[in-house]
Parts: structure tokens; sequence; C-alpha cells
């Protein structure tokens, strides 16, 4: 039977963090997974780095988010200078864009919504914003620069993530993922594997939306997969340095000169195919952000799965059980929110204390809510 000090369900980019932050602090660390690791939602995403709330639901997010864009940069230094590898981090910011008529007004919202959130928020001119960014369309109102926002090569930070820990010494197990807990008790021992247990002092779940899929664990995450269309074009051009954001869509430009566009949020169960509606909702929203893109090349078509918790929130810190941890439920904040979660999962493991609250993303609030609707 293979012993270790964690085991860690689920090798993408929150996984495979929190191994390297466990190996470094000593611990021996093995990370289990369905497939090859890094090649579910860490692949599929577009790698924006953004605190701001994208609905009133997501407010009580934004403190935990900045604390993980403050150790952001330092992240990947530690990352990069261990793995050898370049993340693909620009910290450019982010330019939001307002098509409305009342244009000067929501203007006037959303400044006033960051700047109470505590986030750095400037109003530009129609004028202004294509001074900065060329390539934005003509029919723009306005827009606000949030100056310190940034965006990551998501797939060159998992790869650079999971050199990382292999070079601290995390041992990689894909294609043995985990089919349940090992419960005895009030403890967990570890994990069920197909053909053998795997004995840890400490168990952490970080399989992303097939977390539920495990056994045992869907009373502390009851996750569920979002699907996210994208496309990736390039326009030799057409130059976009910031994120780009409207109401419709995102583009993130990489620093291969590639521009991602995505993404729609659909709850088709575990099915990852591409719609043409998804595709054409996409395009024409790239589009009337910069019409430029009306002639680039499609390079790429994907569609990724993202954990979706009831709350839409994520779902992190120990269970009732002794020895179990939750990491997952990142909806669309798992590339953001990377760091601090293996931060805080490394602290609570060798310390049983964090250094920043997470009681308000506790699994044990989805026991609390099925105590509350049980009748009397």
């Amino acid at each position: 039977m293979k012993k270790f000090d964690v085991a860690i369900a689920g090798g993408g980019l929150i996984g495979g963090s929190i191994a390297l932050e466990l190996a470094r602090a000593g611990l021996r660390i093995a990370v289990f997974d369905r497939q090859e690791p890094g090649r579910e939602a860490s692949w599929a995403g577009a790698g924006i780095l953004s605190p701001a709330p994208e609905s009133a639901a997501m407010i009580s997010l934004v403190p935990f988010g900045k604390s993980s864009m403050a150790i952001y940069p330092e992240f990947v230094r530690m990352v990069e200078e261990i793995s050898g590898q370049s993340a693909g981090y620009r910290a450019k910011g982010t330019l939001q864009a307002l098509f409305t008529r009342d244009a000067r007004e929501e203007l006037s919202t959303v400044i006033a919504l960051h700047h109470g959130l505590g986030l750095k928020a400037e109003p530009l001119s129609a004028e202004d914003a294509r001074e900065l960014e060329p390539a934005l369309s003509e029919e723009l109102e306005a827009a606000v620069l949030r100056p310190d926002e940034a965006s990551v090569d998501n797939r060159a930070m998992t790869l650079a993530v999971l050199e990382a820990a292999r070079q601290s010494g995390v041992q990689f197990f894909p294609g043995s993922g985990a089919d349940a807990i090992w419960r005895e008790g009030g403890r967990c021992l570890g994990l069920h594997l197909k053909d053998e247990k795997i004995e840890a002092q400490w168990t952490v779940i970080a399989a992303g939306c097939f977390s539920a899929n495990i056994e045992g664990v869907a009373a502390y995450a009851p996750v569920r997969p979002a699907k996210g269309q994208m496309v990736a074009l390039r326009a030799n051009d057409l130059n976009i340095e910031r994120v780009l954001w409207s109401e419709k869509i995102y583009l993130v430009p990489r620093n291969d000169g590639r521009i991602l566009a995505g993404a729609t949020v659909e709850y088709t169960g575990f099915e990852k195919g591409l719609t043409a509606g998804g595709i054409e909702k996409i395009l024409a929203g790239a589009i009337e952000l910069s019409p430029g893109l009306a002639s680039a090349r499609v390079e790429e078509t994907w569609a990724g799965l993202r954990p979706d918790s009831p709350d839409h929130l994520p779902i992190l810190g120990p269970t009732d059980l002794d020895g179990l941890l939750m990491a997952t439920g990142h909806f669309r904040g798992g590339i953001l929110l990377t760091p601090i979660t293996a931060r805080l999962v490394r602290e609570w493991v060798t310390q049983q204390r964090v250094s920043v609250d997470w009681d308000r993303f506790s699994p044990m609030r989805f026991q609390s809510a099925t105590a509350r609707r049980a009748p009397a």
C-alpha cells in the first residue's frame, strides 16, 4: 500500500499548486488524476486575473480574489524559477468597454462599485479608450480602465506548476483517478483507487467538476460542470495589449500573438461539444468589441468544464471528517484563486490555521443548508 503525507485527488492547476506548496514545506505528496494532469478546466480557461465581481452574488468573493492577486507575482516568480518555464504573466490591466446609450450613468455606477470594494478603476472617454487600444470599436461610448488586473497563459502556467511540483518531489499518478474517499469512522484515511487504497494523513479533493463523482465527496462539494466554449484568433495587423471586456465577451491577448475570445456558460452535464450557436455568439461579440477581428484567422476552438457550486463560490477548507479537505468549486475564478488556495491549504495542513479567512467558503455550509431544509 502506498503511503503519503498528503494525497491529492485532481492534478489541475489547483491540485498541482497545492502539491507544490506542500512539497516545498517538506511533505511527501502524491497527486492522482483520472487522465493526464492539467488537461481539464486548467487547460481550457482564458487566464484572466480579475477580482472584480461579475455579478452581485460574487461580491463576497472580492476580498479573497484581492488576496490572491496580491501574491500572484510572487507565485509566478517561484513557479518560473523552479520549473525553468514561462507562465505568460501579463500585468497590463483590463479595459471594460461600455456600449449602451446610458453609458455615462453606467460608467459612474461601475466606478463607484469598484472604488467601494477597494479596487482601482478609472473612467475613460471613448476617445481615450481607443487611444490606449486602437482595436476597439468606433461604437464604444465609454470605458473603465482597471489597471491592477492581469492575465496569465493558463496552459503555460499549468505546465510550469506541474513541472515545478515534480522538481520539488511530488509524485504524479496519471490515469489513476480516485473512486472514493477512504473513510473509517470520523476520519479520512486516504483514497480508494480502482485497484488499491492510498493511505495519507491528509486528503485533499481538488478534482474540479469531477469532485462530486468521488464517492463520499458530494455532501461536501456538490459541484456541477459549467461548460464554456472558446475561440483562439490570430490577426497579424491587429494589436491588443490589455484584456478587453464587454457585457457580451472578453478578449485576452497572449504573448504568442493569439487572441482568446470567450466564453459561454452552459449547463449540459459533462458534454464538451462545440455548438454553432456558442461559436456564433463568441465571434459576434468579439467582432462587435473589436471589428478588425472580422478578418482574423480562427486557429483553435475548444470547450472546457468549470466546477460550479450551488452558490457559485469556492468550496475550500476542512470538513467534519478528520484529515479531509476540499479545494474545488472555483467556477470562473480558478486561475485567479490558485495562489491563495494553495497557500491556505498548505497553512492548514502544516499549522491548522490560515492567514486569510476562508470560513465563507467552508464545505460545511452545504451540510448546514441540508439540515435547515430537513423536516422537523
